[in-house]
């Protein structure tokens, strides 16, 4: 069965996981689980945006960035139901793939992960890498609203991920009831 066809018989699988479940952890816990355990990934999880406690600007966010109104300067990525290895439990804005897809917006698809700049290596195992936003609402006259979280999967292999996980990875998070 190609990559395509594993996609296609596992999105309305995925659809019902979500159809009805209004929590989002067991939405996420259980999309994880599908994917893990259909394509053997390395590792398949979320982070999830989460705000700090505490008040002022993160050291890590220059001052042009902490002014959007998109990304409060006091946000991190924090670790959310997975599957695989132990992993990174905190990710800053803009740092490594992740936090790479979540400034930017975007997914983003690393064929090498050695050779991502401020690449994050949770596992030297890891070897390419795809992450893909999820928006608070789907979008409403072409604007995306903030990044609540983003679906993050490593590989062992290189150029695992392509154009075809991205199309299929953008739809199935999408089915995630915000």
């Amino acid at each position: 069965m190609s990559k395509e066809e594993k996609y296609k018989a596992l999105l309305p699988q995925a659809k019902a996981l979500c159809e009805g479940e209004t929590d989002m952890i067991a939405q996420m816990a259980n999309l994880a689980a599908l994917l893990h355990h259909e394509f053997g990934f390395w590792w398949t999880g979320f982070y999830r945006v989460k705000r700090s406690e505490v008040g002022g600007l993160r050291p890590d966010v220059p001052d042009a960035e902490a002014t959007s109104d998109l990304q409060p300067p006091t946000s991190d990525l924090i670790l959310g139901p997975f599957q695989g290895p132990l992993a990174c439990m905190h990710i800053g804005y803009g740092k490594g793939v992740c936090g790479t897809a979540w400034k930017e917006r975007r997914t983003v698809v690393v064929p090498d992960v050695e050779e991502f700049p401020g690449h994050i290596a949770c596992s030297s195992e890891s070897r390419s890498e795809i992450v893909v936003p999820i928006f608070e609402k789907a979008e409403v006259g072409g604007q995306r609203s903030e990044v609540i979280a983003v679906l993050d999967i490593d590989s062992r292999e290189l150029a695992t991920f392509d154009d075809t996980d991205r199309r299929y990875l953008e739809q199935l998070v999408s089915y995630i009831n915000l």
